[in-house]
């Protein structure tokens, strides 16, 4: 899961978010929290970006639902794509599972190309299997750092 801020108290977000997906989710393991500038508009206040991985006997689709109220009870306000946001938090990758739904995609379709949710997820589990690419976690991060390997 990729976890980001860039609204308000930002990591009072982010640690609101992990407190609560530790309802839901066991074996949770979060990531240090990274500051980024905005991918849609380096104009925007930068995030702080984390990451975190846990297991759950929920579906995809119900965790997805938990996702969003989580975000709603921080504020979360959808007023055009890219707009600057108390909490987003995104499913990345749910084991090996592809999904190709109107809300739900699996895994997530930009992450292979966002250093802010691999760096993040390559610290907390390098090992975890991207489905589509048969890549793990590391790998990806390391081949989008141009080979410095996957250490922030």
């Amino acid at each position: 899961m990729a976890l980001g801020s860039n609204l308000g108290d930002r990591k009072s977000h982010l640690v609101h978010a992990v407190d609560r997906l530790g309802a839901v989710l066991s074996d949770v393991v979060v990531s240090a929290f990274i500051e980024t500038v905005s991918e849609s508009d380096p104009n925007d206040p930068p995030f702080l970006n984390g990451a975190l991985v846990g297991t759950t006997r929920e579906t995809p689709e119900c965790l997805l639902a938990t996702l969003l109220a989580i975000e709603a009870e921080r504020g979360r306000e959808r007023l055009y794509l890219g707009a600057p946001r108390t909490l987003d938090l995104d499913l990345v990758l749910v084991e090996h599972l592809t999904a190709e739904l109107p809300a739900l995609r699996l895994p997530h379709p930009r992450f292979r190309s966002r250093a802010f949710v691999l760096g993040p997820l390559a610290d907390i589990e390098p090992g975890l299997v991207d489905p589509v690419s048969g890549m793990s976690v590391g790998e990806l991060y390391e081949r989008l750092r141009g080979g410095r390997g996957w250490r922030r």
